[in-house]
C-alpha cells in the first residue's frame, strides 16, 4: 500500500527536521503496527492515516519549535501510552537515548514490538508509575529532557515529570490550547520542583487551525527528595 507523506514532510520542513527515506518508512511501519494492535487494545481513537500524521506524528515532533533537539542526549517520555511523543522523537532524532515509561504492561508490549520491528536502538521501555520510578536512582535526575503529552493539569505534571530531569535540563509539557490559567496555577509547583519557566511556544498544528502550546520549563536545582509524593497524590492534591 502506498501512503502520502506530504503532511508529515510539510510539518518537518516547518520544524527544520530532515527525514531520510528509512525514517519515513519507520513512520509508516509505526502507523501500521498502531492500527493493527489498536484492533485488540485501546491505543488511540485516531486511526485514519492523515490524522495520525498530523495529530500524533507532527504534534510529537513539534517540540522542535521550542528546543534544539540535536543538543539533547537523553529523554524520558512520562506516561507514553502508544509511544507519543517518544517514538516519533526517536525516529526523527536517532542519536537520542529514549526511555518510555508507562504503568500498563500491555502498552509496553506494543511499544517493544514497535522498537523491534523498526530496528530502533538506545531506547527502553519501563513499567511503573511515574511517582515510583522517579524514586529509583537509575532514573532520578538522569535525563536532559522529560516530556509528556498527558492531559493532567500542569501543577500535577510538574511533580510527575521534573524529578527525572537533571539540573540544567528541561521539562516540556505539550498542551492542546493556550495554557495561561494552568501556568498561573502551577507557579508554586514549578518552583518547588526546582524549575523555572523558560518559554511558552504557541502555534497552530501544521496545515490545521488546531492551537498548540509548548511549555518549556528549565530545571535549575535538584528536586527535594520527598517529591514526587506517593502514587495518586500529585493528581488529588497538586501543589498550589
Amino acid at each position: 500500500m502506498s501512503y502520502d507523506l506530504t503532511l508529515l514532510r510539510q510539518a518537518c520542513e516547518e520544524y527544520r527536521i530532515s527525514l531520510s527515506e528509512k525514517q519515513e518508512q519507520q513512520f509508516i511501519q509505526y502507523y501500521e503496527l498502531l492500527v493493527e494492535w489498536n484492533k485488540v487494545m485501546n491505543l488511540t481513537g485516531i486511526t485514519e492515516f492523515e490524522e495520525v500524521l498530523v495529530k500524533h506524528f507532527a504534534d510529537s515532533l513539534s517540540i522542535a519549535k521550542g528546543l534544539d533537539i540535536n543538543k539533547i542526549q537523553s529523554c524520558i517520555d512520562v506516561g507514553t501510552g502508544a509511544g507519543f511523543p517518544g517514538i516519533p522523537l526517536k525516529i526523527a532524532f536517532p542519536h537520542l537515548k529514549v526511555t518510555l515509561l508507562d504503568s500498563l504492561n500491555k502498552r509496553l508490549n506494543f511499544l517493544n514490538e514497535v522498537i523491534s520491528q523498526l530496528g530502533l536502538e538506545k531506547i527502553e521501555t519501563v513499567h511503573g508509575r511515574a511517582e515510583d520510578a522517579a524514586k529509583k536512582p537509575e532514573y532520578r535526575e538522569q535525563y536532559d529532557l522529560s516530556v509528556s503529552r498527558a492531559v493532567s493539569r500542569l501543577a500535577s505534571l510538574c511533580e510527575y515529570c521534573m524529578p527525572y530531569v537533571r539540573p540544567g535540563g528541561v521539562f516540556v509539557s505539550y498542551k492542546a490550547e493556550k495554557a495561561s490559567e494552568e501556568l498561573a496555577e502551577a507557579k508554586k509547583a514549578i518552583a518547588v520542583m526546582g524549575g523555572k519557566l523558560q518559554k511558552i511556544v504557541d502555534f497552530r498544528l501544521c496545515g490545521t487551525d488546531m492551537e498548540r502550546t509548548l511549555l518549556v520549563i528549565k530545571k535549575e536545582k535538584n528536586t527535594p527528595k520527598k517529591y514526587p509524593r506517593k502514587a495518586g497524590t500529585p493528581t488529588r492534591e497538586p501543589i498550589l
